[in-house]
């Protein structure tokens, strides 16, 4: 009795333990998953804080635009993450992700986003803002699917783009630049884009928030075990490019530029989008090293004879800061990627530039109906209150001061 007891108990006691065990393994499983989605939320969140205060601050340097600026990041972020999510309905381009992988690609749409209307700055009311907005997201997820998913059979292999060097920057700056083309007027080309001590201080703290969480911009998506690969080289990346602008700047202009600090320094994390998970650690500093060359070099020395010889207007250089080194990051993968196929690479390389300058063309010239603005590059023209004409008249006195006096 006492035997069959002790049997039954054991035999209770072994149940017990596998059931617990089989119920252990599935809340490990499930718990895992939550816990990868918390953890991608966390990123997602960090990529909130580069769209609205690293982008939006970047983009106060024009003196009298700053409530314009900051505005119309809030307006195109609005609508470009609803509008993502739209489209997983139509055209089969939809995902099988999670909600949360989908708010992180909608957040990466938003960002092209800004990046094109960098481009035409200070140039658009309000209102076509939130238009270009409309146009831009779905040419965008239009060139998503085709180089990244395989839509319409163009490419037949793999695009190596973890971080989007060529899918989210180049397609954004080539946007942009598309729209300044169709859009740009002998105005604007005409008047000067003013900035001061005040607005190039915010354009740098934009800057600065930029480069803290670009790690998490690259590995939002990337496999958990490769997130720490990932965030280092993309540290690096950065580290490389901020020390080359600072020699470049220093030895091409003479002194350091502040429009270079707040914006070649951020070429390394373009650069290694598209490797950021794959490359070494010493791949990466060079990539960004160079990256940082070419944007210095762009905005120091392209940007004003380009400008010239188009008369046309890129307000924040986005061609010298998103859209070489965004070409550079996609080439690059064709040295640091073993077994990649160059053909596909170069393949949604050239894609993504062409259907990025046909729709900017098309999507300026449909903004272009809806007016202009009378004055570029200013406030006052949609916001309450005047820009204080006596804090211009004492900049005005204090620069005059400043020429007659180089010692001060």
């Amino acid at each position: 009795m006492k035997k069959t007891i002790t049997n039954v108990f054991l035999f209770t006691t072994l149940l017990i333990v596998m059931c617990a065990t089989v119920h252990a393994a599935e809340n490990s499983s499930t718990t895992l998953a939550a816990l990868t989605d918390v953890q991608k939320y966390n990123r997602a969140i960090h990529i909130m804080a580069m769209l609205l205060l690293g982008f939006g601050f970047l983009m106060v340097f024009v003196k009298n635009y700053g409530r314009s600026a900051l505005t119309a990041t809030y307006l195109l972020v609005s609508v470009s993450i609803p509008l993502y999510f739209l489209k997983e309905n139509f055209y089969g381009m939809g995902s099988s992700e999670g909600l949360i992988d989908k708010l992180i690609l909608a957040e990466f749409a938003a960002a092209s986003l800004l990046i094109c209307a960098g481009a035409v700055l200070g140039r658009l009311k309000m209102i076509q803002y939130m238009i270009l907005g409309i146009l831009f997201v779905p040419f965008y997820s239009l060139n998503e699917w085709i180089v990244l998913n395989g839509g319409l059979g163009l490419i037949s292999g793999k695009v190596v783009d973890t971080g989007g060097s060529i899918v989210i920057h180049a397609f954004g700056a080539i946007f942009g630049l598309a729209v300044a083309v169709s859009m740009t007027t002998q105005k604007e080309y005409e008047t000067p884009i003013e900035c001061d001590e005040t607005s190039d201080r915010y354009s740098l703290l934009g800057s600065m928030v930029l480069w803290v969480f670009w790690p998490s911009f690259c590995a939002a998506l990337v496999a958990p075990a490769d997130v720490p690969r990932t965030a280092v080289n993309v540290i690096l990346a950065l580290c490389g490019s901020t020390i080359a602008t600072y020699f470049a700047s220093t030895k091409l202009r003479g002194k350091i530029s502040a429009a270079d600090i707040a914006n070649a320094t951020l070429a390394g994390g373009v650069a290694i989008g598209s490797t950021c998970d794959i490359a070494v650690p010493g791949t990466a500093f060079v990539i960004g090293i160079l990256a940082g060359l070419v944007s210095t070099f762009g905005f120091a020395i392209i940007q004003s004879r380009l400008t010239d010889l188009t008369k046309k207007v890129d307000s924040c250089g986005v061609l010298h800061l998103h859209g070489l080194p965004g070409i550079l990051g996609g080439v690059a993968a064709l040295f640091v990627v073993s077994g990649i196929s160059f053909g596909s690479q170069l393949a949604g390389i050239s894609i993504t530039i062409v259907v990025a300058a046909i729709a900017g063309l098309v999507t300026g010239n449909i903004i272009q109906l809806f007016g202009t603005r009378s004055v570029p590059y200013r406030d006052d023209e949609e916001f309450e209150g005047e820009i204080c004409e006596q804090d211009e008249e004492l900049t005005a006195i204090t620069a005059s001061a400043a020429v007659a006096e180089p010692g001060i």
